[in-house]
């Protein structure tokens, strides 16, 4: 299995594809995820890749693996990310 490529990897490669430092490579990233934590509560897209979305969670019964006991699980905001079309697209293939 491939292993993930490192905040330090991904700013070196943008920093040699766009001519730029590495330390600038690093400063759009941190602003670029600022940037995402600032604005998730209103949906904020990367084009090309997906949206960061709240979602409220309704209240449920869930079961305790262990013991089997049913225990009442409270409503809560959770984040998600939703992949965009062209980034599935691009990562499994065009259907």
């Amino acid at each position: 299995m491939a292993k993930a490529l490192t905040k330090s990897e991904i700013a070196s490669a943008i920093a040699e594809k766009n001519e730029i430092t590495k330390v600038q490579a690093v400063a759009i990233l941190e602003h670029l995820a600022a940037l995402a934590y600032k604005h998730a509560k209103d949906s904020f897209t990367i084009p090309g890749l997906g949206k960061l979305v709240l979602v409220n969670r309704k209240a449920r019964i869930g079961r305790n693996p262990a013991t089997g006991e049913t225990i009442q699980i409270k409503a809560k905001k959770v984040v998600k990310f939703r992949v965009a079309k062209a980034a599935k697209d691009a990562i499994l293939g065009a259907k």
